[in-house]
C-alpha cells in the first residue's frame, strides 16, 4: 500500500466537539500508530487496569494523573510523558484539581487491550 498525506476531521475521531476525548486506529492510514485522546474532570476518575501487547507512550498534557505501570507507581504532570511497555499491566487516574488530559500512543494498527479490573 502506498502511503500519502491525510487529514482526519475532528469529527471522525472526537466523541464531543468540545474536548479532548477519543481515539483513531492508524490501520485506516496503513500505518502502526494509533492515538488516544482521554480527558476527565473527575479526580480519582482514569482507564481501568489493562495491558496491551504493545508498548505505549502517555502525553500528560493537562493536569495531574498517577500512573500504576506494573509495580511502579508513577505522579506525572502536564508536560511529563510515560512509558508502558508492552504485556505490563498499567492505570492511571486523575490526581486533581482540575482536567487531566492526556494523548496517549499505541504502538500498532489496531487498538487491542486485555481488561484486568
Amino acid at each position: 500500500m502506498e502511503k500519502t498525506a491525510a487529514l482526519i476531521e475532528r469529527a471522525e475521531w472526537a466523541e464531543r466537539p468540545d474536548a479532548w476525548k477519543g481515539e483513531f486506529e492508524g490501520k485506516r492510514l496503513g500505518t502502526n500508530v494509533s492515538v488516544v485522546f482521554y480527558t476527565t474532570d473527575e479526580v480519582g476518575r482514569g482507564p481501568r487496569l489493562h495491558r496491551h501487547a504493545y508498548d505505549e507512550v502517555f502525553i500528560v498534557r493537562e493536569g495531574r494523573a498517577l500512573f500504576t505501570v506494573g509495580e511502579r507507581q508513577i505522579e506525572a504532570v502536564a508536560g511529563q510523558i510515560v512509558f508502558g511497555p508492552a504485556g505490563v499491566p498499567h492505570k492511571f487516574v486523575n490526581l486533581g484539581p482540575g482536567r487531566l488530559e492526556t494523548t496517549d500512543i499505541h504502538v500498532t494498527g489496531t487498538i487491542a487491550q486485555e481488561d484486568l479490573e
